[in-house]
């Protein structure tokens, strides 16, 4: 399940160059998403936090909630990860999942104000270093490792040889497509790779392979959100209400120990390319907010607001956040409790709690 498919490491710088070709478009779909609507369109791909919005889909639970709010949702799932958000930012979808870096590079450093409507996880393992060399992440000092440039994965590297007296300086970077790691590991040359599951838990599998660090070791640094453009939202606070409503109806059966549990998770195995087990292994490296009242807690804490930090200083040093980005403060990011960080005269993504919180009151 691909939380990343990116050919080129190029793709996001790409994508934000072509902001300024495409803000004619951008300036009518914004004026579009300020107007009270009846239809709305999610995108979603696969990944093991994401892929509920499968379930959601065809078990009809989303229809249920969108006909209490005399709505119409559409939930379309996309193969090109990248692509998704892409075309959310260009205002073809309403919604979109991603990780939190991701909401922070693409639509919110194109201008697109953003919320993040569900915080539903973050990785705690699903994402890690292998090496079949390197006994710890100090031994990788001159060691050459292959991952997806500017995704999460190097983002985890970065923080990796930072809690370990290293920087990227100190190591050889060499950009590989997720198509081709597992297949470049499992050869001769490619000794280190940095990756996500499923793929993470193929390599590690690979003879003489050691897992040297992972995302449980940055917990809250790598988050699974759902998003939808703040204009639309605030327009149409029927579409917050039917997909949170949606989501949580179908986490209470999808985390319980119960048949209808067990039919869910086998559901979203087989969907995903695997089986029950094999998805129950990925929600096994996951931090899964289960509760609206989880997810509340996680986001209005310490522990959400350093980790969203540290991601955007990674963001700006990358050149994630566009060539007018002059410091990490470029892009304002609100966060529950009026928490800020950024300019708060440029606030493109925001952390709102009130739908969840609807959730967590019943008063959905």
């Amino acid at each position: 399940m691909n939380r990343e498919k990116i050919p080129m490491h190029l793709k996001k710088r790409l994508m934000i160059a072509c902001v300024a070709i495409t803000l004619t478009a951008l300036s009518l779909g914004s004026a579009q998403a300020a107007e009270k609507r009846d239809s709305f369109r999610i995108a979603w791909t696969i990944y093991a936090g994401w892929i509920p919005w499968d379930y959601v889909k065809t078990s009809g639970i989303m229809d249920k909630w969108a006909d209490k709010y005399d709505i119409d949702v559409e939930i379309v799932q996309i193969n090109d990860y990248i692509e998704s958000i892409n075309q959310y930012t260009t205002g073809q979808f309403d919604g979109v999942v991603a990780t939190s870096m991701d909401a922070l590079s693409i639509p919110a450093a194109s201008g697109v104000d953003t919320t993040a409507l569900i915080v539903g996880d973050y990785s705690n393992g699903n994402d890690g270093i292998v090496s079949k060399d390197a006994e710890s992440v100090a031994d990788l000092e001159g060691e050459t490792i292959n991952l997806v440039q500017l995704s999460v994965s190097h983002y985890l590297l970065a923080r990796a040889l930072e809690e370990n007296g290293l920087s990227e300086p100190d190591v050889n970077l060499v950009n590989t497509s997720d198509a081709d790691i597992v297949a470049a590991f499992q050869g001769n040359t490619v000794r280190t790779v940095v990756t996500w599951n499923p793929l993470l838990s193929t390599v590690a599998e690979t003879p003489g392979a050691h897992e040297i660090f992972d995302s449980s070791q940055i917990p809250g640094h790598i988050k699974d959100l759902t998003l939808v453009n703040t204009e639309t939202l605030e327009a149409n606070p029927a579409l917050g209400k039917a997909l949170v409503g949606a989501w949580y109806e179908m986490m209470a059966d999808l985390g319980a120990d119960t048949d209808k549990g067990r039919e869910i998770r086998a559901y979203l195995g087989e969907a995903s390319g695997t089986d029950r087990e094999g998805y129950e292994a990925q929600l096994d490296g996951m931090k899964m907010f289960w509760t609206p009242d989880a997810a509340i807690e996680f986001i209005s804490s310490d522990e959400a607001f350093d980790a969203m930090d540290s991601v955007r200083q990674f963001s700006f040093e990358k050149g994630l956040l566009g060539e007018g980005a002059r410091s990490a403060d470029f892009v304002g990011i609100e966060f529950p409790n009026d928490r800020m960080l950024g300019d708060e005269n440029n606030v493109n993504l925001r952390f709102d709690t009130t739908y969840m919180q609807m959730a967590a009151d019943g008063a959905l």
